[in-house]
This record gives structure tokens, sequence and C-alpha cells, in this order.
């Protein structure tokens, strides 16, 4: 199957959307599909405004058009809501194709956050923009119902997955001679250092150890100020990171507006426990019908730290180990829909089908 992917999330930033959408295209093109990616490093970019480190394409319409043109894919979904997912909307809409979207990000509350506009506002805005879409992809079924309730139709629950390769089991914390010598435990976190992530809920408190922050972002020179005792590395490679994820006792994430946080899975498969509050994305991470596996959730992110310093690494890797590549892709491959009708094709296109 022809693949096409239109994203404005992609290398060089790193975020989690970018990790996603990394790990999908490698697990659709090991199923032998054709994925074209369409992103902004292949366009003239400006700077997005207010979130430094992301650059957004420039008048992409009409390169846009002459690359799904040229491709005649099979399925087109459309990652993003920035200029190319604008411009892949518009594409669909003029040649009357069928495409998906998947709502990675609650950006009304970044702009709510950065720019104080109203949520209601934000969200009229994002709805308007998924309004055609054949399927909207969720990663938790919180954020899917609270998209429900605000007027969102074709909703399709699409969770994530790990590497656990990658970020491979310690039974203890390990040492990562950056950080040495430093005080235990160790509390970590890993993300953008940017509105939406309320880092500062975990920057301010009183608790034993170290405080170490691994990520940049338009808050970062403003927090490095205010919290001088904290320990900051910056952007790390990936093979590094997991070796800071490995050497933190407890990892916090203390974000109230993540749809899904793919960084608890990285430090859970690590070993890593999380410490995080109850909302949609650690619910949907840490919840079984047991109970929280692999950390603790409190609306007290003091007593979540304190308690998750409590839970076993055994336990933390085994909750990572259920979010597998291999059953978030195929999950996607089922929500794809076909672009256009199979009789317009020139050639064979395939096991999808028309909604």
């Amino acid at each position: 199957m022809k693949i096409a992917l239109v994203t404005d999330a992609w290398l060089p930033q790193v975020n989690g959307v970018v990790t996603t959408l990394l790990e999908l295209v490698r697990d659709l093109e090991s199923r032998r599909h054709e994925v074209l990616v369409i992103h902004p490093g292949q366009f003239k970019t400006k700077p997005c405004p207010g979130y430094s480190g992301i650059d957004l394409a420039q008048r992409p319409r009409a390169q846009l058009s002459r690359q799904l043109d040229e491709f005649l894919p099979d399925a087109i979904h459309v990652a993003t809501e920035g200029p190319l997912g604008w411009a892949a909307r518009g594409y669909c809409q003029r040649n009357k194709l069928q495409f998906t979207t998947a709502f990675h990000t609650k950006f009304p509350e970044i702009l709510k956050a950065a720019l104080h506009v109203p949520l209601w506002m934000g969200y009229a805005l994002f709805r308007h923009f998924h309004k055609h879409s054949a399927g909207i992809m969720v990663p938790t079924q919180g954020v899917l119902e609270m998209l429900r309730a605000r007027g969102f139709k074709n909703l399709r629950a699409w969770t994530h997955g790990v590497d656990t390769d990658l970020f491979r089991f310690h039974g203890d914390a390990r040492l990562y001679p950056k950080l040495e010598p430093l005080q235990r435990p160790v509390s970590l976190f890993v993300g953008r250092v940017s509105y939406e992530k309320n880092i500062q809920a975990f920057l301010q408190l009183e608790i034993p150890g170290t405080k170490v922050v691994c990520g940049v972002g338009p808050l970062e020179a403003s927090l490095k100020a205010r919290y001088p005792g904290v320990r900051w590395l910056g952007l790390l490679a990936r093979d590094e990171l997991a070796k800071v994820y490995a050497s933190a006792d407890v990892f916090v994430f203390p974000s109230r507006s993540e749809t899904f946080g793919l960084v608890m899975l990285e430090a859970m498969a690590c070993g890593t426990p999380v410490a995080a509050y109850p909302v949609d994305g650690p619910l949907e991470v840490l919840s079984t019908p047991e109970g929280h596996q692999g950390g603790v959730l409190h609306k007290d992110l003091k007593e979540a730290i304190t308690s998750a310093l409590q839970v076993p690494r055994a336990q933390a890797r085994e909750r990572a180990m259920h979010f597998s590549w291999g059953a978030a892709g195929q999950l996607f491959q089922d929500h794809l829909v076909a672009a256009r009708p199979v009789s317009q094709y020139p050639r064979k296109s395939g096991a999808l089908t028309s909604t």
C-alpha cells in the first residue's frame, strides 16, 4: 500500500509526536508499505511564533500538491494541524479524496497558555480542521471522550508503543557519569521545557535528592535562572537518553494536558516508575483493571513522587511491555481509509476500502 503521511512535526524537532511518527513509519515499512512523509524540511520555513525550536512550512500548497499528485497514494494521513496539515486538508477537499487525521497535542491549551486564546476558540478551529476527516486517531479514551463532548466526529482510539529494545530494563538505578556525583533519589523530567508541560509544578517542590531535566524549549532560560539547583542536560541522543532514564529513581510527569505521554513508557521500559497527576495521558499509560501499575497517580505530585519510589522497577517494565509498536502499527493501518474509489486507480490499490 502507498501511504502519504503529512506532518508539521518531524526531525530535527525532538518531541513525542516526532518519535511516535518515526516509529510508526518504521513499523509500516517493515510491513512492506511504501510511505511518503511530507514534512517541513522539504519546504522553505519560518520559526513558529512563541515556540522556539519548531519551524513551519511557508506557502506549501503548490509543492505539496505536486508531491501527492506524483505519489498517487492509496491512503492519506494528516498527522498535525499546522500549515502542511491545512494544505493537505485543502488538497483532499479539492480533489474529493478521503483522508484520516490525528489529534496528538492539545494545542488549544497551548494557545491559551502562550497567547491567551480562549479555549472555546481554539477548539472551534480544530473542530473545523478535523470536520471532514474519515477518522480522527486519538491516543487515549479520555481525550476521545473530551473531543466527543466538544462536537468532534469520527473518532478512533489509537494507542502508541515503545521501543523496548532501545529502552532496556535495569533492575537497579544505574550510574550515569555525566550526572555524578549527585544526591539520591534522582527525580527526572524529560520533555519540551514549554508552557503545556507544567514543569514548574515539579521544579518548585521541596523533595529530597536531585532534580534532573532533559529537554529544551521556550521556558528553558527563565527556569534555569529561577531553579539553579536543578541539573539541566539539554537534548540528548536517544541511546544516551535511555541511560538517563535508567539512572533515575523516579520519572516525574507533571503535565495536566498531554494526550498520551510517550516519555512515561520509555522511562517505565527502563524500569523507572512514574509519578504523575491522574489525568488523561497517565491514566491511559498506568491504569489496569487491577489499579495503577508501573507508577503512582495522585493529585498531590509530591505524594505521587514519594509513593512511586516504592514501586518495584520490574513492575514498571512489565506495564511498558503492554505497549508494542506492532499492535499500534496494525491499529493505525486498520484505521486508514482509501483515498479514492478503487475504480479510479490505474493499478490495484490493495486491501483498503472506501468508507
